[in-house]
């Protein structure tokens, strides 16, 4: 009977999901995890503020507004693509928030490609998912996780967060 109950018990407890191990440092330099948002989707961005895709705040922040009992935006900050984001993180912050509204969790500066790649960053551009796999090629990529902390999208800077082709997976 033991051995009935251990074995129910197992079948119980979820994998683990690669997306929420990952140990991250928010912009104000405090540890987060994305496993806090289980449940939701979210929706990872590599942002800059000197970029043509940088207006896209705007968008971000409207989407994580209208889907907020769905969806968590999540913001990195990254300097990989023609040194549009040289800021500090005060700096990041306080840009984000004055020019866009911006509300939404943002990481800490991070590397989205390259030898020093984020470890989340390296996990969702090799992630399988349905649409492509590789490199980041700019600024405003986004990937959408679903609510157990699955890869289940990936997008290119050219798509609107307010897109059908996003919001789509949120009605």
């Amino acid at each position: 009977m033991k051995i009935l109950a251990l074995i129910a018990a197992l079948l119980f407890i979820a994998p683990s999901t690669p997306v929420y191990e990952f140990k991250l440092t928010n912009i104000d330099g405090k540890p987060f995890q994305l496993s806090k948002y289980k449940g939701k989707k979210v929706l990872i961005v590599n942002t800059a503020s000197k970029c043509g895709f940088t207006p896209q705040y705007k968008d971000l922040q409207k989407l994580a507004d209208t889907y907020k009992d769905k969806l968590v935006v999540v913001g990195f900050p990254a300097n990989n693509f023609g040194q549009q984001e040289p800021g500090t993180a005060t700096e990041i912050k306080t840009f984000c928030e004055k020019n866009y509204g911006v509300t939404f969790p943002l990481s800490q500066k991070v590397s989205v490609k390259g030898d020093d790649i984020d470890p989340l960053f390296k996990y969702l551009t090799s992630a399988p998912n349905p649409d492509f796999t590789g490199e980041i090629k700019w600024n405003f990529e986004k990937f959408l996780i679903d609510e157990n902390g699955n890869l289940i999208h990936r997008f290119r800077s050219q798509t609107t967060p307010m897109s059908e082709d996003i919001t789509k997976y949120l009605n």
